[in-house]
């Protein structure tokens, strides 16, 4: 694992926690921060011991509160440009991790923060939480993928209200339109995300890996197309041991005992 100045990770139970931490500016992402943010990606990508993966923020203040405004404010055109296709491009592998990528959202999850953690597949939240993209306020418009991830998670009204106001949310609402998934008191965002984390992984490696596959896939193509492929990896999962001992257990009315093979 590499090392890094703005991040920690640990790993517990096959779970691991990787903290933004960077609590004296609110965890906000600087271009080094996200450069880190992507070699960490890559990092628990290929590490076989990590069956999911926790993302937070340093301290009760911030999940991640946004981007480095004195960087933002420096951008010319083409760098602008750039900036957007990095951190869309290690928020992408985030989503493409081939594992379950839980955002636990402790605080204000603004901007880039949102982003990312919208680039999670699932997020905890505490009920202190707050959420936003207030790029049009600065001029700008979300750049790390907010503009069609948000959407596609709480629908097209509801996502231009909160891109087109700049407004935030708090975490009463973000659960109500299903930005988050689950919420929970500050000193049990942790544990709660821990815990879902958990139960995901119970299940057969394999299978989570290519569920994950077949929703993202159909995201982005037609009816017929993400039929197509949900068969195809529905039939492909019929050669794995893991079906096989998915359904015996079943049969046999036992804990399913999975070795992602």
């Amino acid at each position: 694992m590499p090392t890094y100045e703005f991040l920690t990770i640990s790993t517990e139970q096959d779970i691991a926690l990787l903290t933004v931490n960077r609590p004296d500016k609110l965890n906000a992402l600087n271009a080094s921060l996200v450069r880190e943010l992507g070699a960490a990606a890559a990092a628990l990508t290929t590490d076989d011991s990590v069956r999911a993966v926790i993302v937070t923020g340093a301290g009760e203040k911030a999940f991640v509160a946004g981007a480095d405004i004195a960087e933002l404010a420096q951008m010319s055109p083409v760098g602008g440009v750039r900036k957007s296709r990095e951190g869309q491009e290690v928020f992408r592998a985030f989503e493409r991790m081939g594992r379950p990528v839980v955002a636990a959202v402790n605080g204000y999850a603004l901007g880039g923060g949102l982003e990312l953690a919208l680039a999670c597949h699932l997020r905890v939240a505490s009920t202190r939480a707050r959420f936003g993209l207030p790029e049009v306020k600065l001029g700008i418009i979300p750049g790390y993928g907010g503009t069609f991830r948000l959407p596609r998670i709480v629908g097209r009204g509801r996502a231009l209200e909160l891109i087109l106001t700049g407004e935030m949310i708090d975490a009463t609402e973000a659960h109500r339109i299903g930005l988050v998934n689950r919420l929970a008191e500050p000193e049990d965002v942790l544990p709660t995300a821990r815990a879902l984390a958990a139960t995901i992984i119970a299940n057969g490696p394999i299978a989570l890996a290519l569920a994950l596959e077949a929703v993202a896939h159909g995201e982005t193509v037609s009816t017929e197309e993400a039929q197509r492929h949900e068969s195809d990896l529905f039939g492909l999962l019929a050669s794995t041991e893991d079906m096989r001992e998915g359904m015996r257990a079943f049969l046999e009315k036992r804990a399913a005992r999975f070795s992602n093979r």
